[in-house]
């Protein structure tokens, strides 16, 4: 079993490099007009300045798995600003690009929780439609459309649960297909568990990004032992091996939150029983310190009789 390790937005070693400087609707409306563009195109320069540059650190530590941020072009979808970033910078996004490919890098997106397919408000799932389409664009623009993801949940359940399912069914229809083929979808830590998460994966044919830490916070019926294997068939259409994402908990108390780093002690349990399946797959790590506790947990599962430290951040077991 091999499995390759990433972090999620920003590299913490890197200086003055977030990915993710923006701007409101309402500083942009207190700028004169011929100052409003000129801000935009500054801000998106820096932060795909700052992509690029974390993407030739991911390479120099042979981290392949990150997740981009989604702010890197600030109100790109914005119904009374939505520019086009795409002809201003395509030479920068075909330059990111470019490397993401040269290096075999697996790059993703995930849109942030208002970008969900469960509402009964017709113009919530319109803007989920027009933010997938924002991180569709980028990808394409990039040239990885096809060999990438962008990672949602289900949505709320509105007091309902069976009710607001139907809805996602219903209201996915609106999502243009190629799009949808890029989709994935995680279990939550509140709302939706593995198993329900699975069922609608299982129905729209969507590959179901495992989030162990959620799941252990919003256990179902099912044990993961029979889950594991059907979680990690949905990918078998997709091009892709599977990903899952990796954190541990802050405290006891604070159990939801994300700690620093990650307690290898917490995910033994799941490493074991994806041993048991024999899938090679990726692991997004979703905690604090990002790159460093990517590096961190690399090594330190490295040290556990049996498992090989293949470069950077890749393991095999």
């Amino acid at each position: 079993m091999r499995i390759r390790l990433g972090y999620v937005s920003h590299a913490l070693s890197l200086w003055e490099c977030s990915p993710a400087k923006t701007m409101t609707f309402t500083r942009y409306q207190q700028l004169e007009e011929i100052e409003r563009i000129q801000k935009l195109k500054e801000i998106t320069a820096h932060n795909l300045r700052s992509t690029l540059r974390m993407i030739y650190y991911n390479i120099a530590h042979d981290i392949h798995v990150y997740r981009m941020s989604s702010s890197i072009v600030p109100l790109a979808t914005h119904p009374e600003v939505m520019w086009d970033y795409r002809s201003v910078f395509k030479k920068q996004l075909k330059e990111i690009g470019t490397a993401v490919k040269k290096s075999k890098m697996r790059v993703s997106f995930h849109p942030n929780q208002f970008t969900l397919f469960t509402s009964d408000k017709e113009h919530i799932t319109d803007n989920a439609v027009i933010d997938m389409q924002y991180h569709y664009d980028l990808l394409d623009g990039m040239g990885l459309a096809d060999i990438s993801n962008i990672n949602i949940h289900v949505g709320g359940a509105y007091g309902d649960k069976i009710t607001a399912i139907e809805r996602f069914h219903q209201n996915i229809v609106k999502l243009p297909d190629h799009i949808k083929k890029r989709m994935t979808l995680e279990n939550d830590d509140k709302t939706y568990t593995t198993e329900e998460t699975l069922k609608v994966c299982k129905k729209e044919q969507i590959p179901l990004v495992f989030d162990y830490h959620h799941h252990q916070a919003n256990l179902g019926s099912t044990d993961l032992s029979e889950l594991l294997p059907e979680v990690f068939s949905t990918w078998d259409h997709f091009g892709i091996i599977p990903k899952v994402h990796i954190s541990s908990p802050k405290s006891e108390k604070e159990f939801r939150s994300h700690a620093d780093y990650v307690d290898a002690e917490f995910i033994l349990p799941f490493l074991h029983l994806a041993r048991e399946v024999g899938q090679d797959f990726d692991i997004m790590i979703e905690a604090k310190q990002k790159d460093k506790a990517c590096l961190k947990l690399t090594e330190d599962l490295s040290k556990i009789r049996g498992v090989k430290r293949i470069d950077g951040g890749t393991i095999e077991w």
